[in-house]
């Protein structure tokens, strides 16, 4: 289910490149669970809320959950981020992707490992 759903927002990004705009990355690899960077790594709660600077980010709410899908390698001094999806109020809502500092959340289960580096690509800093 997770996997289709990054699958979707990632391709649904891809298409519309004519209506967005490619921001600067915030790193030049991210590790992920497979190879594809479409598994869930883990689901996280949020310990305090946190606006987003720009559209590569999203909001969170203190105690709101995260799925984590990948974790950008840390790199020149930039502060680390991760890559995840929250909903909203209602549970078919569909889920927000977008990247939060890793410091703003506590994991609460791991579900598998991020193990993979992968090199990051103009998509993953995509913004519409």
């Amino acid at each position: 289910m997770a996997r289709a759903l990054i699958l979707l927002l990632w391709g649904l990004a891809a298409l519309r490149t004519g209506h967005g705009v490619f921001m600067d990355k915030l790193s030049s690899k991210k590790l992920c669970a497979d190879e594809e960077c479409v598994y869930t790594i883990s689901l996280a709660r949020a310990q305090e809320d946190y606006s987003a600077p720009d559209c590569r980010f999203i909001n969170v709410k203190k105690g709101q959950q995260i799925y984590v899908y990948s974790k950008l390698v840390k790199e020149n001094g930039a502060g680390e981020f991760w890559a995840g999806s929250v909903y909203g109020d209602h549970k078919d809502e569909m889920g927000i992707v977008g990247y939060f500092p890793s410091k703003l959340v506590k994991e609460q289960q791991v579900y598998q490992e991020a193990t993979k580096e992968i090199p990051t690509t103009d998509i993953d800093f995509f913004c519409e």
